[in-house]
């Protein structure tokens, strides 16, 4: 035995030991090797492939992990973006844009962000076209701000309008005895409603309905206007799929010619004026924001902090993927405490989440805004908790086709007494007090925890409405009225009140530097991202295994969502304040 242990020993040693030098000759060569500088070349025309997910910040990593095994997400910042489209309107090397992309992995509210920057690039007088093999709606609506449209031969544009799927699990939950204990306020809280029936409300359809038409409304208008079509024409074409192949969607004008890849570059280089045998000097967008254009410079030493709050609001640490009190709060202070930094913006991404965290946030916030000028920026969703962090702002801006309201929040427990019973299963309580042993997943819910529950429930929705009309200016039943758990887009939400002002972010950036009395200034962006060694290993070669991907190549793309959407749901701890986020808009 004791031969075995130094064996093992001598093999672990001998394993750590060359797995450390390993990683000191890579950083050595990381930190030696230097990559060719990138320049932007004369009579360059940038490409967008938008082939990475779309967040609204991405900062880079300077984890050195990252950096040797090139282990960074697959992402790409909307801010660095806009940033670079911003910079290349003034770019004297920058003749033109070249849409390139296939199926863009961002939010409508995103999208639209995006495509408004791409029409004040086109004002400077300078170029736009788009070319791919096939359009999915997103493509195609970004894509139709340019001045030419192309597509392959054989290829198609997928223009027929949104739609949403909801999964109902009520009878998968009554044939196997494990189900999700509801307690909600608002009728149109349909985060739970699929555990609560097996068809979808009168109330949730009449909500969906309503906002996926206000947002088609808008992605409508957009493309006509670039297109120069009404929307009657537009809806026509949707509901016949006239532009089901190339043909028919250049007949109806939806695409400007169809090409091939190659024939494509060609009109490039025409639009830049060189010979068919010229090489074209194209940019990705990635170089050039790595080229240092994803920043726009200013020496001016005043500030807007913009603080991202993107992902579910869970109780917490928080990080790049989730929203977290602690990290919230510290960037929060960072730019309170910061005197060069005179206004703040919160810009909001999440569906909502832990209403005790969401409470946490809006108290620092309140805090911040005593001291510095408070304005909020809505990205695709700022909905129920997400809602909740934004309304006691000086002033809030929405995108059109933002979602946001859904006032409203629930409390949910799994319960498996009737799976228990069935595969004989007998749980026992011993305890001093009549409640002392609290919930037990495996007996049936109790009047008393239900009570006590909604009592809970019922007091939380109290606060967000008070909250919401005191931040509003509007008394508890203007806001009860239009709460409920409803959603509302962004354009809906100017309208009852819930928000001030439809725009961007660039737009909140404006008017918190308005209110802070600014003219020069630049932006600094909160919070800063910092990896654990746990998050790391999981990563990292030889350290761990990514389970989250191996799931999704064992199950497939749509049975993992499915499988996502039970695993968060049975997760929730406490009160949720948190939208009917489980539909995917088609």
């Amino acid at each position: 035995m004791t031969f075995l242990r130094e064996l093992l020993a001598v093999i672990l040693g001998i394993f750590i030991s060359v797995f450390i030098m390993f990683l000191v000759f890579a950083a050595i060569g990381a930190a030696f090797s230097q990559d060719d500088e990138i320049t932007v070349k004369s009579n360059s025309i940038l490409t967008l492939k938008l082939d990475k997910t779309i967040k609204d910040y991405a900062p880079k990593s300077n984890d050195p992990f990252e950096m040797i095994f090139d282990l960074g997400d697959d992402k790409m910042g909307l801010n660095n973006i806009i940033n670079a489209i911003e910079n290349a309107k003034s770019d004297d090397n920058i003749e033109g844009i070249s849409i390139e992309a296939l199926q863009i992995d961002a939010g409508f509210a995103q999208l639209q962000s995006l495509r408004n920057k791409l029409l004040e690039f086109k004002e400077t007088g300078k170029f736009i076209t788009a070319f791919a093999d096939f359009y999915d709606q997103k493509n195609y609506y970004l894509s139709s701000s340019a001045d030419s449209v192309f597509v392959n031969p054989v290829g198609a544009v997928d223009f027929k309008g949104l739609g949403g799927e909801i999964i109902y699990y009520k009878d998968f939950q009554d044939k196997y005895g494990v189900k999700m204990e509801v307690i909600r306020h608002g009728k149109y809280k349909s985060a739970v409603e699929p555990f609560l029936t097996n068809k979808m409300s009168s109330e949730n359809r009449e909500q969906t309905q309503s906002f996926l038409n206000s947002i088609w409304n808008e992605i409508i208008e957009d493309i006509g206007y670039s297109r120069n079509k009404t929307n009657d024409e537009l809806n026509y074409i949707a509901d016949e799929l006239l532009t089901r192949n190339s043909d028919l969607a250049i007949e109806n004008d939806m695409i400007s010619g169809e090409i091939y890849k190659d024939e494509y570059r060609d009109i490039l280089k025409g639009l830049v004026d060189i010979n068919k045998d010229d090489k074209l000097k194209l940019i990705s967008l990635k170089d050039y924001i790595d080229s240092g254009k994803g920043k726009i410079k200013s020496t001016a030493k005043d500030r807007v902090a913009v603080i991202y709050a993107q992902g579910e609001i869970k109780y917490g640490e928080g990080s790049e993927k989730y929203i977290g009190q602690e990290m919230i709060i510290k960037a929060l202070r960072k730019a309170r405490e910061n005197k060069d930094v005179k206004a703040i913006v919160l810009r909001v991404n999440s569906p909502g989440g832990s209403g005790l965290a969401s409470d946490i946030i809006w108290r620092e916030l309140e805090l911040t805004k005593k001291e510095k000028p408070l304005v909020v920026s809505m990205g695709n969703l700022a909905a129920s908790g997400g809602y909740y962090i934004a309304c006691n702002a000086d002033k809030i801006y929405a995108e059109p086709t933002t979602i946001t309201g859904s006032i409203g929040v629930f409390g949910a427990v799994p319960n498996i007494s009737k799976l228990s019973d069935n595969i004989g299963i007998n749980a026992e309580q011993v305890g001093t007090n009549k409640q002392s042993t609290g919930y037990s997943v495996f007996e049936p819910i109790t009047p008393e925890f239900y009570n006590v529950t909604k009592e809970s429930i019922e007091d939380f929705y109290k606060t967000f409405v008070n909250k919401v009309a005191e931040g509003r200016k509007m008394t508890f039943a203007q806001v009860d009225s239009i709460a409920q758990g409803r959603v509302w887009t962004g354009k809906q939400a100017l309208e009852n009140g819930l928000v001030d002002e439809l725009g961007s972010l660039e737009d909140a950036i404006n008017a918190a530097a308005g209110l802070a009395n600014l003219d020069n200034y630049r932006v600094r962006n909160y919070p800063n991202y910092k990896k654990d060694f746990k998050d790391i290993k999981s990563q990292v070669p030889f350290l761990g295994v990514n389970k989250d991907k191996l799931l999704e190549e064992e199950l497939g793309v749509e049975n993992y969502k499915i499988y996502k959407q039970i695993k968060n749901f049975s997760q929730l701890k406490g009160i949720q304040a948190r939208i009917p986020f489980y539909i995917e808009i088609k």
